[in-house]
C-alpha cells in the first residue's frame, strides 16, 4: 500500500484474487493466464441506448441487462476470519449500472453466502427507490418450516431497506416435484403468505426460478391458472438451448412453454457461470473472426437477449469491465439473425467435446465444512479442459507443459487448505447443488488426477 504506484482498486484486486466469487476464473490453468477476447475493454460505453423491456402484464419498463448479485467482490476480513463484501466497489459496480441503464438487481438471502442482500441493500439505498426494480428469493432449502420461511422473508425486506419487492421468487423449484413444492410451500401455508403479500402490494410480481426436470416445469405451469405466476426465471444460453447437461431441461422447451402461456421469462446463467466466456482457444478464434469487434461474451448476451418474451437478463458482473463489457451489448441489443442462431448451434456442438463439469459457481454448495473451495477447485479443471491442459497419459504430445500448467494453475487457484484432497465425502455439498453435480465423486476423481500428475503416474 506504500506503493504511490498502485491504486485502492487496483491493490483490492490483487489481495481480493485469493477470495473472490471466480477465483479460478482470475488465474486460471495456464500461467500465462486466460486468452484474449473474452471482454471487450476498448469500445466506449453508451449511457443513453439501454434496451428496455416491458410486458402488459408486467408493464414495468426493465433493462435487458439485469445485475445478478449472486457474485458481488469480496476482501479479507479485518480480522482475519472469513471474507466481507467489498461495500465500496459494490457502491461503485451499482452507481455504474445505474448511471448506464441498468435498473434490474437480483439477489438472494443464499448469495455472497448470506452477504448479498444487505450489501445490495446498502448500494440501492442510495438511489431513489421508484427508480429500480428489486428482486429477491425464499431460499428455504434447508428448513421447510413456516416460521423460518417467514423470518427469512422479513430479513430481506430489512436487509434490502424497502418496504416492498419488485419481483419475488420462490427459488430453485423443480427437483422433487410436486411433492418438493407442497412441502416447501404449500403444506406449511408460505405461499397462501406470499399471495396475500402480493394482493397486499408488498409483493409486486411473483414468480419462480427453475432447476430440474422437464416434469416437475410442466408440473408447475399446471398451476398458473391457479397461482398467475407473474414470470418464470430460467437457464438459457447457446449451449443450454438444445445442449442441456445433468438434470436441467433444454431451454428451448422452457421458452416455448412460458410464451405459450404467455408468461415473461426472465434469464439466469447466460455465460453458464463463465463458462461461455473461457472457451477453447479455437472457439475464440472462432467467434472473433465472425465478428471482430464483439467480445466472445458478448454473443452468449445476444442469444439470452433476443428472444422477444425475454424480460431481462441477469449477469452477475464481479468486475467493471464486465459491466461495461455488457452495458455495450445491449446498448442497444442487434438481435442474432437466423443464420447466426446457427453459428452458435454450431459452436455449441463443438463444445460438446469439451468434457467440463456443469458448475455455474453459484456457492450453493458453500460453505464446504472441511474448508474445501468446491466451486474454485471444478472451475480450475474446466479451465486445463478447455487449454487442453488435461493431458491423459504421459505419452501426451503437450504432456510436461499440460502438466505444469494444471498443477501450478491450481496450487494458484486455490489455496492448498482448500483443495479436493481434504474431501472426506460427507456429501452435505451435494443436496443444493443445482445443477445436480455428483460433487464428491468429482472432488475425489480431480484429487486423484492431481497426485497422479504430481507422481507422474498417468
Amino acid at each position: 500500500m506504500k506503493n504511490k504506484n498502485i491504486n485502492r482498486r487496483e491493490f483490492l484486486k490483487i489481495v481480493g484474487i485469493s477470495t473472490a466469487t471466480t477465483t479460478a476464473a482470475l488465474y486460471g490453468c495456464s500461467p500465462k493466464g486466460e486468452p484474449g477476447g473474452a471482454y471487450n475493454a476498448s469500445a466506449p460505453v453508451p449511457t443513453d441506448k439501454m434496451t428496455y423491456r416491458t410486458f402488459p402484464k408486467i408493464k414495468d419498463k426493465v433493462s435487458l441487462l439485469g445485475y445478478g448479485c449472486m457474485r458481488w467482490p469480496t476482501i479479507p476480513s479485518p480480522n482475519g476470519k472469513g471474507d466481507i463484501v467489498d461495500q465500496e466497489t459494490v457502491n461503485e459496480l451499482v452507481d455504474y449500472a445505474i448511471a448506464h441503464g441498468v435498473n434490474y438487481f437480483d439477489t438472494s438471502p443464499v448469495y455472497v453466502q448470506g452477504l448479498s442482500e444487505k450489501a445490495t441493500g446498502i448500494a440501492l439505498k442510495r438511489h431513489p427507490r421508484e427508480k429500480i426494480f428489486i428482486a429477491t428469493k425464499l431460499s428455504n432449502f434447508r428448513d421447510h418450516s413456516r416460521e423460518s420461511g417467514l423470518a427469512m422473508y422479513r430479513k430481506s425486506m430489512e436487509d434490502l431497506q424497502t418496504d416492498y419487492i419488485d419481483y419475488y421468487l420462490l427459488h430453485s423449484l423443480g427437483n422433487g416435484g410436486a411433492e418438493a413444492f407442497k412441502q416447501r410451500y404449500v403444506d406449511n401455508g408460505l405461499l397462501e403468505f406470499l399471495l396475500k403479500e402480493r394482493e397486499a402490494g408488498r409483493i409486486r410480481k411473483l414468480g419462480f426460478s427453475f432447476h430440474g426436470t422437464i416434469e416437475g416445469f410442466d408440473y408447475l405451469l399446471t398451476l398458473h391458472d391457479e397461482i398467475h405466476w407473474d414470470f418464470v426465471q430460467i437457464q438459457l444460453n447457446y449451449a443450454d438451448w438444445k445442449h442441456a447437461t445433468g438434470r436441467n431441461v433444454n431451454a428451448d422447451y422452457l421458452y416455448s412453454e412460458l410464451t405459450k402461456r404467455d408468461i415473461p421469462s426472465i434469464i439466469m446463467e447466460p455465460l453458464l457461470g463463465g463458462r461461455l466466456s473461457k472457451v477453447p482457444d479455437h472457439i475464440i478464434t472462432r467467434l472473433k473472426q465472425r465478428n471482430p469487434e464483439g467480445s466472445v461474451a458478448s454473443w452468449a448476451f445476444r442469444f439470452a437477449g433476443s428472444p422477444e418474451h425475454v424480460l431481462t437478463v441477469l449477469s452477475g458482473m464481479t468486475y467493471m469491465e464486465h459491466l461495461q463489457d455488457n452495458i455495450r451489448t445491449y446498448s442497444p441489443l442487434v438481435p442474432l439473425t437466423d443464420d447466426d442462431k446457427d453459428f452458435l448451434e454450431e459452436t455449441a456442438q463443438l463444445m460438446l467435446k469439451y468434457p467440463t463439469i456443469p458448475c455455474n459457481d453459484c456457492k450453493y454448495c458453500m460453505p464446504c465444512p472441511y474448508g474445501i473451495d468446491i466451486p474454485a477447485v471444478l472451475l480450475h479443471y474446466n479451465k486445463c479442459v478447455n487449454e487442453g491442459n488435461t493431458p491423459k497419459s504421459k505419452e501426451d504430445d503437450n504432456y510436461k507443459k499440460a502438466r505444469r500448467a494444471f498443477l501450478v494453475g491450481y496450487d494458484r487457484s486455490v489455496p492448498k487448505l482448500r483443495q479436493a484432497n481434504h474431501c472426506i465425502g460427507c456429501k452435505k455439498c451435494m443436496p443444493t447443488c443445482p445443477q445436480k453435480i455428483n460433487i464428491v465423486r468429482e472432488l475425489q476423481r480431480i484429487d486423484k488426477f492431481v497426485e497422479q500428475l504430481k507422481q507422474e503416474t498417468l
